[in-house]
């Protein structure tokens, strides 16, 4: 891959997480201080992040796959998906807020997948080469969240002036930027041809399911279901836990996942090959129940450095669960089930999991609501770290040892 070549896909990864991060991390915050929204209805709003995953098979192994070049539809969505950022930041109560952002959410998930077929037909050797344009995701997400920050908009002044609303049009401007950008991206042609005959479960992941026929790999699916649940409290509550609790430039703090996210993404290959993957799954857990217990007794006094190492724990338990899973899936699946089979892991842990998570999520912060609008948070973390801690437990009793082999290319 030519050095031009490089720099295109990683502007394109960079714009990508940069309108996701624009907005996704401040939402809660955002619909609790903007639009008056109750727990239950940021719980709800969230959970169109799963519809999408669970809807993103069909847009992309049913149209985006058979028809269309890849880079023409990232282009085409974007383009539609600023005009719904841009009505998002007109929005005045919920009602008008959600069913935008679900159409939002629908066209926005299958983009994920793209970006990622974008870059690979571009790649020679893709183990070698994606880490480093992927990397300019996450330092989009930071970029984001920074900016938000320096300019304010999550301050106490920020929020009693309303700014957070200007994260939609932000969003909105870079969602349009990439939208034109997109179509200047290098050719993605629709891969039916090579394919072969259409098949729907194919198409959907569903061919995959065979995969669980292993004991161990059941095991992890479904670890991994359960896993999302707790994870689901950290995307929809730690904004708002964070500005309620009075931590300043919340916002700009909580990029510190990402910058950790970075570094672990950096060791993961390491501590896998020496430990397995057993070993790395069990710490990626454990992380899990530490971060929450730290934001169930830390404060924004002397204890901010728990919510500080909190944050920053978001490197570990990402890393080392989700994309260690991604290559022990990888490994079990072989090559006749390679992408349906990280279709179906995406299906059940963005989907299911997670949607799981977000609905209790926001039962149990509502919960925890006192009359004059302050949560428990002590008691609301501590749910999310005794879920992680079960699962944990499960895992490690039924998931035996197990060596993953190098899958090698047969062309």
């Amino acid at each position: 891959m030519n050095p031009m070549t490089k720099f295109r896909l990683s502007l394109m990864m960079f714009l990508e997480f940069f309108v996701w991060g624009s907005w996704y991390v401040t939402m809660g915050t955002f619909l609790g201080n903007n639009l008056k929204s109750a727990d239950q209805e940021i719980s709800l709003a969230f959970s169109t992040q799963s519809f999408g995953a669970i809807i993103a098979p069909f847009i992309v192994g049913l149209i985006a796959d058979r028809y269309f070049h890849a880079q023409r539809i990232l282009g085409a969505i974007h383009l539609l998906g600023a005009g719904l950022m841009y009505s998002l930041y007109s929005s005045t109560d919920f009602s008008g807020f959600f069913p935008v952002l679900l159409a939002y959410m629908i066209l926005f998930m299958p983009t994920l997948a793209l970006v990622n077929s974008i870059s690979f037909n571009q790649m020679k050797d893709p183990a070698k080469e994606f880490s480093i344009v992927r990397v300019w995701g996450t330092i989009g997400w930071i970029a984001s969240g920074l900016l938000i920050s320096t300019l304010g908009w999550d301050s106490v002044a920020g929020l009693a002036d309303g700014m957070l609303k200007n994260t939609w049009l932000m969003a909105s401007l870079v969602s349009l930027a990439l939208g034109i950008y997109s179509f200047t991206l290098p050719a993605t042609p629709p891969r039916a041809q090579a394919q072969g005959e259409f098949k729907l479960s194919e198409a959907l992941g569903l061919d995959a399911l065979a995969l669980l026929k292993h004991r161990n790999f059941a095991i992890f699916f479904l670890s991994s279901i359960l896993i999302c649940i707790p994870l689901a409290f950290y995307y929809q509550n730690a904004s708002p836990f964070l500005t309620e609790i009075g931590v300043e430039n919340s916002t700009g703090k909580m990029t510190i996942g990402q910058v950790s996210e970075v570094l672990f993404m950096l060791a993961l290959p390491l501590f896998f090959s020496r430990f397995g993957i057993k070993k790395t799954l069990i710490v990626a857990m454990l992380a899990w129940a530490i971060r929450y217990l730290f934001f169930a007794f830390g404060d924004a006094d002397s204890g901010v450095w728990m919510l500080l190492v909190g944050i920053a724990l978001h490197g570990v338990c990402y890393d080392f669960f989700f994309v260690s899973g991604q290559i022990y899936t990888d490994a079990h699946a072989g090559h006749r089930f390679k992408s349906s089979a990280q279709g179906l892991i995406t299906l059940a842990t963005y989907g299911v999991g997670m949607l799981i998570g977000f609905w209790a999520a926001g039962q149990i912060s509502n919960h925890f609501l006192d009359g004059s609008g302050k949560h428990d948070w002590t008691s609301i973390w501590l749910i999310p770290a005794g879920i992680s801690v079960l699962v944990l437990l499960f895992f490690i009793s039924f998931f035996k040892k197990e060596k993953i082999k190098p899958i090698t290319n047969p062309n």
